[in-house]
């Protein structure tokens, strides 16, 4: 919590509350305006937290089909959860808990056990109280310690599964005192064909979150452009708030504009005069301009990845995406990222690798592209490529290299294929007698102790990191001796795990059994994501720099559905 010399902020205030609800579709992006005004609060000197809301049935994220809801991310705890978890952690630069995502999975299950266990006294257990209880009690414990909580509603406005949420809003809002409380409501303002912005599917969205009880403070129109004066007019006018509480997203080259965008309309100090925190607020030349300054650096070229993986869509490796604009952001380069089918590559077709400047192979499960992965691994190791290979990437690359270095005819994982002649990869000990596919995997951080004189000391600069992992497959303790003296050295280890791996005289080729894209933040790029970008651009810090250091200092990513 921000001290009195930083803001002259008041505790006794209490925590502050936005609860942001979305209308008229879905994937409006009610989590990057969430974060944005989050950002925004967080540079004004405030301790700001979030809560995503998931009204689906699951438990948590990590059984769920990439298709559906894209990655599955995870937090330092082990929770596996919603994407927009991850853009909260970067945008706000925390790290947070399995306690900052509540589902009704989660919610019911909780409820239920309670009920099991007599807590109740016998009383009928139903939607209000009960639940709508657990869920206030849920967000309040995510608050704790902090200024401002941010908690986006899943879904859409009048989806049956958000009613029960929508109703501990109403609670919510009806327990705390005016001034501690904030709607948003996020819509979309669409264009008719004659270039009208249309107010209509607002005015019926707002319509709907009244009927539950709850009035939006705030309306943030989704546009191609910022709302036109008249079209800010007729939304206050028929939703029933003022015309400045009224503000455009337009469309973005980047998410990471965002925040400059709502700053120009005013939104983060309409907030803080609504809660009464403007005189707590820094002052507006004391506020760091870190963010914009990082997010709008002058690109002096481009570059371009090849993203070997399984699923044709951004949001499935969406934390691989956002950790090479960081490290774009710091190297001074934009990185084209260019998806290549990995079942494709099974048959040897290396022509959609040529050109490519780097190679990623990211994570997943089972057999499907599996071959396409080993291939673009080939590829990259035989035509100096810089490559970076991430928890399955990482196992591929051991396979790959056991087959076509050592000579280990079939080597293969045994999660691929369970009467490999050569399991290089095999399962966990721990989980020989896990049945249950949800939340059972090495899960969360972990650290992971770095080899000194390595291409893994250089980028961390420690002989320790603490990543995130999310595995059941490990490279088999067997076939440690067939990598002794070999190029292909293991620099990164847990115990008797090994956790990273790298090769030598190659320009850049690393391997981490964990996601370090989970812990990149702009301004704070994830070491192996930065090598291989500076490894690209040619800034030196790849391999062949980092052999010239050593020389020099010896002189002196569900699961079910995947």
């Amino acid at each position: 919590m921000p001290t009195e010399s930083d803001t002259h902020y008041d505790p006794s205030l209490g925590n502050k509350f936005i609860f942001v609800t979305g209308g008229v579709m879905s994937g409006l992006g009610k989590g990057i305006t969430a974060a944005s005004t989050g950002r925004l609060l967080k540079t004004a000197g405030f301790d700001v937290t979030a809560v995503k809301i998931d009204p689906y049935l699951n438990v948590d994220a990590g059984t769920m089909n990439p298709y559906q809801h894209g990655e599955v991310y995870v937090l330092e705890d082990g929770g596996e959860v919603d994407l927009d978890l991850g853009n909260y952690e970067r945008f706000l630069d925390i790290d947070m808990t399995s306690d900052h995502n509540i589902t009704t999975g989660k919610t019911y299950q909780h409820v239920i056990e309670k009920e099991r266990a007599g807590d109740y006294l016998g009383k009928t257990v139903q939607i209000i109280p009960h639940i709508t209880d657990d869920i206030k009690r849920r967000i309040r414990e995510a608050a704790e310690g902090t200024d401002v909580c941010l908690i986006e509603v899943g879904g859409t406005v009048g989806d049956i599964e958000g009613m029960p949420y929508l109703e501990a809003l109403r609670q919510f809002a009806h327990e705390e005192p005016e001034e501690n409380v904030l709607f948003t409501h996020v819509t979309l303002v669409p264009y008719s064909k004659n270039g009208e912005q249309k107010t209509k599917p607002t005015q019926h969205s707002v319509k709907e979150v009244r009927s539950i009880g709850l009035q939006p403070d705030i309306i943030v129109g989704r546009c191609e452009d910022r709302l036109d004066p008249e079209t800010k007019e007729k939304i206050a006018l028929f939703c029933d708030i003022p015309t400045d509480a009224v503000f455009s997203n337009p469309d973005v080259e980047d998410v990471y504009h965002v925040p400059l965008m709502v700053e120009e309309e005013g939104l983060d100090q309409y907030v803080l005069e609504h809660f009464g925190l403007a005189d707590e607020a820094l002052a507006t030349g004391e506020r760091t301009n870190d963010w914009r300054e990082i997010v709008t650096t002058e690109k002096d070229g481009n570059v371009d990845v090849a993203l070997v993986g399984k699923y044709d869509l951004e949001d499935a490796y969406m934390s691989i995406h956002e950790s090479l604009k960081h490290a774009g952001f710091e190297v001074g380069v934009d990185v084209n990222v260019h998806w290549v089918a990995a079942d494709e590559l099974a048959d040897g077709h290396d022509g959609q690798l040529e050109g490519m400047e780097g190679v990623i192979v990211p994570g997943g499960f089972g057999m499907r592209g599996s071959e396409g992965k080993i291939e673009a691994v080939r590829y990259a190791r035989e035509n100096d490529v810089p490559f970076l290979g991430l928890c399955l990437g990482f196992q591929m690359a051991v396979v790959e290299y056991a087959r076509n270095v050592l000579g280990l005819e079939g080597a293969h994982s045994a999660e691929m294929v369970e009467d490999t002649p050569h399991p290089i990869i095999d399962i966990l000990p721990e989980q020989y007698e896990v049945e249950d596919m949800g939340g059972t995997m090495r899960l969360g951080e972990h650290t992971t102790v770095i080899e000194p004189e390595t291409l893994a000391y250089d980028l961390y600069d420690d002989t320790s990191c603490t990543e995130r992992h999310r595995h059941r497959y490990e490279v088999n303790p067997e076939y440690f001796d067939d990598f002794e003296d070999e190029p292909l050295t293991f620099s990164g280890t847990a115990g008797n795990r090994m956790e990273i791996l790298e090769l030598e005289d190659h320009p850049y080729f690393l391997g981490t059994q964990f996601h370090p894209e989970y812990t990149s933040r702009p301004g704070q790029p994830s070491p192996p994501f930065l090598g291989l970008v500076e490894a690209i651009a040619g800034d030196g810090n790849g391999t062949n720099a980092a052999d010239a250091d050593r020389d020099s200092t010896t002189d002196a990513e569900t699961e079910v559905t995947h």
